[in-house]
């Protein structure tokens, strides 16, 4: 029996989930079958795309969970823990709840080893069944078709928009890559689809004209009365509590999924989804987001564009070097009166020094508390400090957020 901290040293040992990345579902399908196939104990959203899907899930998850059902939510990555990844009727397992479902999973595991994602699939899946879950909100890790999660008979499938990310995985064009996304649908099973890029859309429709399924689509939605402010939106009769432009499309899909489920939209006002467009101190405002791909910079360009507007903005930037970083760098970097780039606590990272070299300007920190500390030194009120690219830099920055010996913040400041 390993521990909890043993375990997830054995889970990292495996490698990220992207890098060993080996796609298909013989692997999953073995061990879930040991496990009892625990994934049919339960009914299950399945949510696929390449940006929102994880806020469509935590809101999806907040209105089941507000109407009085038990579920289980199960995002990626984690920004902090491991444990964030399954969540429980809004909370995470605990670490004994994780330890157990681990050497559950890893006694049946056999060889090779199922990857990281594999076997956190797997957990999750067999906690859902043993704390009684009875609605689960499944967000896919990477594509659809061939993703671990997709041996899931769901009640419900959801595509939120589709973007380039993953391009090496997931294929070069965005026909390519809706056409993996597009893997999740299934006979008979209904779908929604966010609004999408034509020939993202041409592929969906025509998969789900194959399938003959049933779709609603958010572009139907008639939105009245709509009010944005830097703290969320609302529209139509809902609130939603998670900040920016793109969330609304978020949200339709959301009360969309609730509806159809017989699930009155309202409770999508509880939703929390930390790390994106997450304010987590004031006066200097300092804001988390984790626009690691060019769709996700866009959405957080329109946001300071929008609600920042002539306030100095500090930017700290810390990227993957699988990421499309030039593309991002042009969309972000010009909005940045300073720019200061440094590195996340990973192996894939990408160097300091190369973000400098793209920038052509810009200081350099070792680490996140070290950016911090360098920019908190020539602040003043008015500004803000907006911490960007890797959804690891923004956990990182997160966690010690919630210690107020590291936090430069929490304490008087000079400007």
């Amino acid at each position: 029996m390993l521990t909890y901290p043993d375990s997830v040293r054995f889970l990292y040992a495996l490698g990220n989930e992207i890098k060993t990345a080996k796609f298909g579902l013989d692997r999953i399908r073995s061990v879930l079958a040991a496990l009892g196939d625990p994934q049919n104990s339960f009914r299950s959203i399945h949510v696929a795309g390449t940006n929102g899907k994880g806020s469509t899930c935590a809101m999806i998850d907040a209105g089941l969970r507000t109407a009085g059902v038990r579920t289980g939510l199960f995002t990626s990555p984690h920004l902090i823990e491991p444990t964030e990844r399954i969540v429980i009727d809004g909370m995470p397992v605990t670490r004994l709840q994780f330890e157990r479902a681990f050497n559950t999973v890893h006694k049946v595991a056999g060889e090779p080893h199922p990857t990281y994602f594999e076997t956190v699939t797997a957990m999750c899946f067999w906690l859902f069944r043993e704390l009684g879950v009875e609605t689960a909100v499944v967000e896919t890790g990477l594509g659809g078709r061939l993703d671990a999660t997709n041996v899931l008979n769901p009640a419900l499938t959801i595509v939120t928009p589709i973007d380039f990310d993953h391009e090496i995985y997931l294929g070069n064009t965005i026909e390519a890559i809706a056409g993996e996304k597009a893997g999740i649908l299934k006979p008979g099973v209904p779908a929604i689809f966010a609004r999408q890029r034509p020939e993202a859309e041409a592929v969906l429709t025509a998969r789900a004209a194959e399938l003959n399924i049933a779709v609603k689509r958010t572009e139907d939605f008639e939105i009245r009365d709509l009010q944005i402010t830097a703290r969320g939106s609302e529209f139509s009769g809902l609130h939603c509590p998670l900040a920016g432009e793109h969330q609304i499309e978020n949200a339709i899909a959301a009360a969309l999924a609730l509806e159809s489920l017989g699930i009155s939209p309202q409770g999508i006002e509880n939703t929390t989804w930390p790390g994106r467009l997450e304010r987590i101190s004031p006066n200097p405002d300092i804001i988390l987001d984790g626009a690691h791909n060019p769709a996700g910079a866009r959405a957080l360009a329109r946001y300071l564009e929008r609600f920042y507007a002539g306030r100095k903005i500090w930017m700290i930037y810390g990227a993957m070097r699988d990421k499309a970083v030039d593309e991002i760098a042009g969309i972000l970097f010009p909005l940045a009166n300073e720019l200061v780039f440094t590195a996340p606590d990973n192996a894939r990272a990408l160097r300091p020094e190369a973000l400098r070299e793209l920038a052509g300007r810009g200081q350099i920190a070792p680490g996140i508390a070290s950016a911090l500390q360098d920019v908190r030194k020539h602040l003043s009120e008015d500004d803000a400090v907006v911490i960007t690219g890797s959804l690891f830099l923004v956990g990182e920055a997160r966690a010690l957020s919630y210690n107020k010996h590291s936090w430069p913040f929490s304490g008087a400041w000079s400007s």
